[in-house]
């Protein structure tokens, strides 16, 4: 097992200036991990930062090179970033191994595929490698819109890191490797068809406390009426998002007894090839999609 010793603390507290210096909320990680090195709630000293309450990781990651300097001169940390804090959203491209299985999907083929159906390119931003061979893909986030963690919702093997996350810095050493920044500096904003994807369906309105079937049913008909619609007028680079999308929105009337699988599936793989894509890229799509939907919308919303 690789050991760091005190000629590992100048790069790394070099790592976690750096990092800070582009506006990353750093914290830090155990010697040789990836786990946080700051004290549990149960342990809480309750002074310093936590003077006021149990501060966690997050709250406590910073940009502030004093806080900085005085962490990583006593002890060579790993560097971690807060990615929320920080504005982030990092892709986590994993490798079979890293899924503890060879027969697991690529993460980068995965993800390649998909930003190929989107009919985009591979997006070019900021990257890192990980110590087990994985990508990190690092974006900013839009203004004022506050995205979380997901798991296999971009596709398998592709996980993200927003708020409640965070990510190793290049720089950081483990057993396994080093992290290791792949190329130039500059972090793209999220693309908008990524956004798309990431962000949950639109919540239903609040339905009135005494709900009529037939009512239900027409809601549920216009909202498959108008996302036909959209799905089939989506112009190239974005076909392929607003038919995730909108199935993603469907799924939670097929849920709920509202709307038939089937019909779903068969009005969006219409609208889907109106727009130009293949009957096989629709069915694809439309299949995840539609299964994460149903999964996630269990729960009807309350009815007399």
């Amino acid at each position: 097992m690789t050991q760091l010793t005190d000629s590992r603390r100048g790069p790394l507290l070099a790592a976690a200036l750096t990092a800070a210096e582009r506006g990353w909320h750093v914290f830090p990680l155990r010697p040789g991990g990836k786990l946080p090195a700051l004290h549990g709630e149960r342990t809480c000293p309750r002074t310093g930062p936590c003077g006021e309450g149990h501060r966690k990781w997050e709250q406590q990651a910073t940009t502030n090179p004093d806080r900085i300097r005085a962490a990583w001169s006593r002890t060579p940390f790993n560097v971690g970033i807060a990615t929320g804090p920080s504005g982030l959203l990092v892709i986590d491209l994993d490798t079979p191994e890293h899924k503890g299985s060879s027969d697991a999907p690529d993460g980068a083929a995965t993800f390649g595929a998909l930003c190929e159906r989107a009919g985009h390119a591979v997006p070019d931003t900021y990257r890192v490698r990980t110590a087990s061979g994985g990508t990190h893909l690092y974006f900013t986030t839009p203004p004022g819109i506050r995205m979380t963690n997901t798991q296999g919702t971009v596709a398998d093997s592709v996980d993200t890191r927003a708020w409640g996350g965070y990510v190793v810095a290049a720089g950081s050493t483990t057993p396994a490797g080093t992290y290791e920044a792949l190329c130039g500096s500059v972090v793209a904003p999220l693309p908008s068809w990524l956004q798309s994807i990431l962000q949950p369906a639109p919540k239903p309105s609040q339905a009135p406390s005494v709900a009529v079937v037939g009512q239900t049913s027409r809601y549920a008909d216009v909202a498959l009426a108008d996302e036909t619609r959209s799905v089939a007028s989506a112009q190239v680079g974005e076909r392929e998002a607003k038919l995730f999308r909108a199935a993603r929105a469907l799924g939670r009337f097929v849920a709920w007894g509202d709307l038939p699988r089937h019909v779903v599936e068969q009005a969006l793989q219409a609208g889907g090839e109106a727009a130009g894509l293949s009957a096989a890229e629709c069915r694809s799509t439309l299949r995840s999609a539609l299964d994460w939907s149903i999964a996630h919308n269990q729960t009807r919303r309350a009815t007399a």
